[in-house]
């Protein structure tokens, strides 16, 4: 009897032992499995992720002159009251910006897209490597084809990918997977960042902060556009940048960033009412 017990109880030990074994190994499994993050496009990941392998890099040149020429900076200073005036009214004419997707088809001077692309091209960036390609399309053709690689994989991405927290928060924008803006705008505009460049030698030339600095020529071309009262909706295609990319026979150094359709709103276009946070909510001064 006492041997019977004593093997009833040795079992319930090996069992509670194997219990808070198997519950140790799922807590440190959970913790280490990475973040889920559906948003993130893993064709958008910045150059920093992907290093140049060190033995393809061209240490001594990457392209610029050893002696870059420096020379005198001279530009016209307004007064005080010049300032704030032109400060004010740089804000009203940006604060009329809004993401538009009801585009017409009326045409636009070919022009204007130039000089907007022009301006977004004066945009600072990492060591002057000016990473950035920007892929004007106007034919409609290859619009439709856009059109429908990006629906494809949207339809994917609003089912599956996205969840429904991120779902439900779009549907107050009155969003969805139907991008009907692809075919009727005039023209799209679809910006690169190119992870690294080519020297003439043919190896591999670094591109320092590639994302951060076309970012900051997107912000650019936003204003540009505005300036020039044209509107458009940053789209980031989730999932279609390599697709896209082999469309329009783009480089593997290149990754998809932002596209931009681009035109005169429909006389019909709606946008949601929406407000802006006020100052004090997004400066600090120290």
């Amino acid at each position: 009897m006492l041997h019977t017990v004593f093997i009833a109880i040795i079992c319930v030990l090996i069992g509670v032992i194997l219990k808070k074994t198997n519950g140790e190994k799922e807590k440190h499994e959970t913790k280490n499995k990475p973040v889920s993050r559906p948003w993130v496009d893993e064709d958008l990941k910045d150059g920093t992720d992907h290093p140049v392998e060190e033995e393809e890099v061209d240490e001594e040149w990457q392209g610029l002159d050893e002696n870059v020429a420096h020379v005198p900076f001279f530009v016209e200073r307004y007064s005080e009251a010049e300032m704030i005036k032109r400060s004010q009214a740089f804000y009203e004419l940006l604060n009329k910006r809004r993401s538009v997707r009801f585009l017409s088809d009326e045409p636009v001077p070919r022009e204007v897209i130039d000089n907007v692309i022009r301006t977004a091209g004066t945009s600072p960036s990492g060591a002057h490597t000016e990473p950035w390609t920007f892929v004007v399309v106007q034919d409609p053709d290859v619009k439709h084809k856009i059109r429908e690689i990006v629906e494809e994989e949207e339809e994917i991405n609003y089912k599956k990918r996205m969840g429904d927290k991120w779902v439900n928060d779009l549907k107050r924008l009155r969003t969805n997977w139907i991008k009907e803006y692809l075919d009727t705008a005039p023209y799209l505009i679809l910006i690169f960042k190119q992870v690294y460049g080519r020297l003439p030698n043919g190896k591999k030339k670094t591109h320092y902060y590639n994302e951060i600095s076309v970012s900051i020529a997107c912000g650019i071309l936003l204003a540009a556009l505005q300036n020039a009262g044209l509107y458009t909706v940053t789209t980031t295609p989730l999932n279609c940048g390599p697709h896209l990319r082999a469309l329009l026979r783009r480089p593997a150094n290149e990754k998809l960033l932002l596209l931009l359709p681009v035109g005169y709103p429909k006389r019909d276009a709606t946008v949601p009412v929406l407000t802006r946070k006020p100052l004090e909510d997004i400066m600090v001064v120290v």
